[in-house]
């Protein structure tokens, strides 16, 4: 299936599930995810910046995709790149992306470096652990989109129903 296929039915769930649990941003008309890719000297994958431009940001039942703005202040994308790389005990590799926290510190992120077919892998990041080598660093999903669907929706389909009302 074609990723903005794939990328259109994955939206379609989310738009299923009530205000009440889903915040959706407003959607990126300028350049600032390609502005991004040049700061950080990485291509992001074409499922991300498509759900991007949809939707700056998007959370569901606590689950956060990170929104990308100088409104945002520490709290953008890009803000949490440069942290997350140069002011924390034990930086990412400056190709991944983190783009979802766990809120413990841990964060889902975006292996910039493994793009293949427009699409990159997503992996889990935990900051207190000492990786020997980035091949231990566990791969969460093949693709954004699917983290979506999977993450972000099934997860939150066993806890609420799409009214926002728990299980």
């Amino acid at each position: 299936m074609e990723i903005i296929e794939k990328c259109n039915q994955t939206l379609e769930e989310l738009y299923k599930f009530s205000p009440e649990i889903l915040y959706l941003g407003e959607n990126i008309i300028d350049s600032r995810l390609e502005s991004l890719e040049e700061e950080i000297g990485y291509k992001l994958p074409e499922d991300f910046k498509y759900i991007m431009k949809k939707h700056n940001g998007i959370t569901l039942a606590g689950t956060q995709i990170y929104g990308l703005s100088a409104e945002l202040k520490e709290g953008s994308l890009d803000k949490i790149y440069v942290f997350e790389h140069s002011e924390v005990e034990n930086p990412m590799p400056k190709n991944f992306l983190p783009f979802s926290p766990d809120g413990r510190g841990n964060h889902y992120c975006l292996d910039l470096s493994k793009l293949e077919a427009n699409v990159c892998p997503v992996m889990f990041w935990q900051w207190d652990f000492e990786y020997d080598n980035l091949e231990d660093v566990e791969v969460s999903n093949d693709n954004f989109a699917e983290w979506v669907n999977e993450v972000m929706i099934e997860w939150t389909l066993q806890m609420y129903n799409f009214d926002g009302t728990e299980k």
